[in-house]
């Protein structure tokens, strides 16, 4: 099975990845060393995430996840650096 999930962090901001495999362990590549910003060490030592499943498929192809996946990035604007921790695709802040 093939997922599109979203993180959710103690500090409400998000992050949307990708799961090609299905594995009910797999926490996405988000960047470690950017969200360790957001968090003291005190905050660190009990930190509860959750995972929700946006969407999943059993007969999509990789190229279909890749553009769902880019799809409730932007949504969900989880690549705003004030809401979220995707770096992909670049946020422009409409002025």
């Amino acid at each position: 099975m093939k997922v599109i999930y979203k993180i959710t962090y103690p500090n409400g901001k998000i992050y949307i990845g990708k799961d090609l495999t299905g594995s009910i362990n797999y926490f996405g590549s988000a960047n470690s060393d950017l969200i360790a910003l957001d968090f003291s060490f005190k905050e660190q030592l009990e930190f509860v995430i959750k995972k929700e499943i946006l969407w999943y498929s059993n007969d999509a192809d990789n190229t279909e996840v890749n553009k769902k996946e880019v799809e409730f990035i932007l949504k969900y604007q989880s690549n705003n650096p004030e809401l979220g921790y995707n770096q992909w695709p670049k946020f422009h802040k409409i002025k």
